[in-house]
């Protein structure tokens, strides 16, 4: 498998290549393996970034126990998720769905209580597992979703940018989380093509308008 991770702290992308059985990237004591990770996904490229897999390994520790993992990457076009779902940028965790209920509380007041995670989903929307996520804390909608990416930017949502342009037929080049100019030239032309404002920029309308062909289309 190939694993791309984006290292937070020094603003590039790692590429490393594991097996399913192997730890991810970061990962202490195979608290989180690339099989678990990858859950159901089809994908043999998979995303996440260091701080991701630095706030599992913590609240792994702090929990004490054997973190069961339902679902964590997906690729956009596998859809599961919604549209601007952390999911596909591979920053969120839905975990402890076999844990017993007095468990899972247990383990989402940790997450809560710890500030690891930007987003930690209440009880009432998930009871039976736990959701949370690192999400980027300026998202381009006031409803959320993912941020501003444009020219120069580095990360994991430029791979989520990458992967869905390609899926769609928009040719942003090889998957590499770096939005250089065969990114740029597929976005103006993505947005060409659907009625958007074309500066190559992709703020919140070019994601709903991608997002939302992603869910269109047969790949969805």
């Amino acid at each position: 498998m190939q694993i791309l991770v984006y290292n937070n702290d020094t603003n590039r992308m790692e590429r490393y290549e594991r097996n399913l059985n192997e730890s991810m990237p970061y990962i202490k004591n195979n608290y989180l393996t690339v099989k678990e990770f990858r859950g159901s996904s089809k994908s043999d490229i998979l995303w996440t970034d260091k701080r991701a897999m630095e706030a599992f390994n913590k609240i792994r520790e702090m929990f004490g126990l054997p973190i069961p993992v339902g679902y964590a990457f997906k690729r956009i076009g596998e859809g599961g998720h919604s549209g601007m779902s952390q999911h596909y940028a591979g920053l969120a965790f839905d975990v402890g769905q076999t844990l017993s209920n007095d468990e899972r509380n247990r383990l989402r007041n940790l997450a809560i209580s710890s500030g690891l995670f930007t987003y930690v989903e209440p009880a009432y929307l998930t009871p039976t597992w736990v959701h949370f996520d690192v999400r980027d804390k300026n998202p381009a909608c006031p409803t959320g979703g993912y941020p501003l990416v444009r020219s120069g930017k580095k990360g994991v949502y430029v791979l989520v940018l990458q992967d869905a342009l390609n899926t769609l037929g928009y040719n942003a080049g090889a998957l590499d989380g770096i939005f250089g100019q065969n990114t740029k030239n597929a976005v103006i032309r993505y947005q060409k093509e659907n009625g958007l404002s074309q500066d190559g920029i992709v703020g919140c309308n070019t994601w709903k308008s991608i997002t939302e062909s992603i869910k269109n289309s047969r790949y969805f």
